[in-house]
């Protein structure tokens, strides 16, 4: 179905190649899943299938890329869109219609399809993807994984072979993300579509895959079955590190066949938490239980850093937050979750300033944020948006960090491999946000409010910037992170607040929230449930402290 017969591609103006002498075949019905570090070269491999690259992207294509029969050098996109369907890192920003039904007949429209095929073709894709009761609505007042099934909607109707997913879910609350996931599933199973998706969060995917490519970020990719490229790839989910710990063989890729392993792992930390009960060992949610906070001078800081009082906001007229309440010392990292449209990024744009409260108080550093003076503002609270290119002027790296003495240090904590020559907006969604969290946290504030932090970013950085959070925590910074990420929330939170249609759900120690809501709890929780233990790093401490 797909060739790459010795494909050598290279961006403009760079010497490096990004896929370098690539040969493989993907076979017809099978979803293939393109694992990577953040910047490898998925995204590039993927578009190289339906020709963005290189007749978009320009730059150097040497070898073949065949497509159903059709070399993608003599074919650009338009001429491949009745075979391969593409979604790109943000649905919506390939959106041309105001609604859904208009969407999903847009493409079939240029095509010249006849008016009676458009509709029963429409009519099948909204039942397909369960978006029939959505038809009418606008696009701009869909959840993130309504807009995701319209975004695939809107490239199936064309009728396409093949369908290429890149990051399809890092933009989704876990709920979300499996609808998404169970849709590519019945496309493969029943449809023998051929899916392609390249994802950094293994943990929601991996275990649907049937053949995965891995890109060591030397231009290489190897074609591997799941079980094989998971016993060796640096890129795994929790699961997978879990059961090198335990020394499970074969190594599963799912919860249910991971639970099936860990009855004796359970029944030794089953003795571990009742040890941590009687005082004799540390409890494993010891780490997300709240303490006494200090600023960056070790003082103590009696008011919190972050107060928000009976918060009511929203926007043209509809209420996004209702009568919130959340305070935040300094030192505490609190992730702030919730399904896509619960109100995570207006509550963090208020506390950044961008908005005015409808009702309530906000209170960052001892101020209302949106009353500060843009010096203040910025030396209080650093904020990284969904988006983070919005933070960009500068035509290179380089010059994003220019004026910031810590800059270019702090980007190579996060991701080394970003050479500061390129030009921004030219990067890979993962390396535009390390890009922009550099960017802030160079200023050093008081206040860090992050959204979405890990989006597009591969295990390796995450566990860096997880690092970073850790020690900004210890210095005094007050830390609010909104998220999908539970794997995150795990691993640094120390509190965790959950949002549902604008009101606190929850608020409480991450250990307690988390595991109280399937949904948002972490892979190692599910696997060890009922005991408490939530990342690989709580057991393999635990294991060590009790020999």
């Amino acid at each position: 179905m797909i060739t790459f017969d010795r494909v050598t591609f290279r961006y403009p103006e760079t010497d490096r190649p990004v896929l370098d002498g690539v040969t493989l075949a993907i076979p017809e019905g099978e979803l293939t899943l393109v694992v990577g570090g953040t910047g490898s070269g998925k995204s590039t491999l993927l578009r190289a299938v339906n020709g963005l690259v290189p007749h978009f992207t320009g730059g150097h294509l040497a070898g073949r890329v065949i497509v159903a029969g059709r070399d993608t050098r003599d074919h650009p996109p338009r001429e491949l869109a009745d075979i391969v369907g593409y979604v790109g890192q943000d649905p919506a920003a390939g959106f041309v219609t105001d609604t859904v039904e208009d969407e999903l007949a847009y493409a079939m429209e240029w095509l010249g399809v006849p008016p009676a095929t458009m509709r029963r073709r429409v009519e099948d894709i909204l039942d397909l993807l369960d978006l029939s009761a959505l038809r009418s609505r606008r696009l701009g007042d869909l959840s993130g994984g309504e807009q995701q099934r319209v975004a695939i909607g809107a490239v199936l109707t064309a009728g396409p072979r093949i369908l290429v997913l890149d990051e399809p879910t890092s933009a989704l609350d876990p709920p979300a993300a499996e609808e998404v996931l169970a849709v590519l599933t019945r496309l493969v199973h029943d449809l023998g579509m051929t899916v392609l998706v390249a994802e950094h969060r293994l943990e929601r995917i991996v275990q649907y895959a049937d053949r995965i490519l891995l890109l060591p970020g030397d231009g290489r990719v190897v074609a591997e079955s799941p079980a094989a490229a998971m016993a060796v790839s640096p890129l795994a989910p929790p699961v997978v590190h879990l059961a090198r710990l335990a020394g499970w063989h074969p190594v599963p890729l799912s919860i249910r066949d991971a639970r099936r392993h860990a009855e004796q792992l359970r029944d030794r930390l089953a003795t571990l938490t009742a040890a941590a009960a009687n005082g004799t060992h540390r409890s494993p949610a010891a780490r997300s239980e709240p303490t006494a906070h200090h600023d960056g001078l070790g003082r103590p800081t009696p008011d919190p850093v972050v107060d928000v009082r009976r918060l009511t906001a929203g926007y043209d007229g509809r209420p996004a937050l209702r009568d919130v309440t959340i305070q935040v010392d300094a030192g505490e990292i609190v992730a702030v979750m919730g399904r896509n449209g619960a109100g995570k990024t207006t509550l963090l744009a208020h506390i950044a300033g961008l908005a005015v409260p409808w009702r309530g108080d906000v209170r960052v550093c001892g101020a209302a944020p949106h009353r500060l003076s843009a010096g203040g503002l910025v030396r209080c609270v650093g904020f990284v948006p969904h988006e983070p290119s919005d933070l960009f002027y500068a035509d290179t790296v380089a010059g994003e960090l220019a004026d910031l003495p810590d800059g270019l240090s702090t980007l190579q904590t996060i991701a080394p491999d970003i050479e500061p020559h390129r030009h921004p907006r030219d990067l890979s969604e993962g390396e535009q946000l390390a890009v922009a969290l550099a960017v802030v946290l160079s200023r050093r504030p008081r206040v860090l409010a992050l959204d979405e932090p890990t989006r597009g970013l591969d295990y390796t950085a995450k566990a860096r910037l997880a690092a970073l959070l850790r020690t900004l925590a210890r210095s005094g910074t007050a830390i609010l992170l909104a998220t999908h990420d539970v794997e995150l929330a795990a691993e640094v939170a120390t509190r965790t607040v959950v949002l549902a249609e604008g009101e606190v759900v929850a608020d409480g120690p991450t250990a307690s929230v988390v595991t109280a809501t399937p949904a948002f709890a972490p892979q190692v929780a599910r696997i060890l449930h009922p005991l408490p233990w939530l990342t690989v790093a709580d057991v393999a401490a635990a294991l060590a402290g009790s020999r």
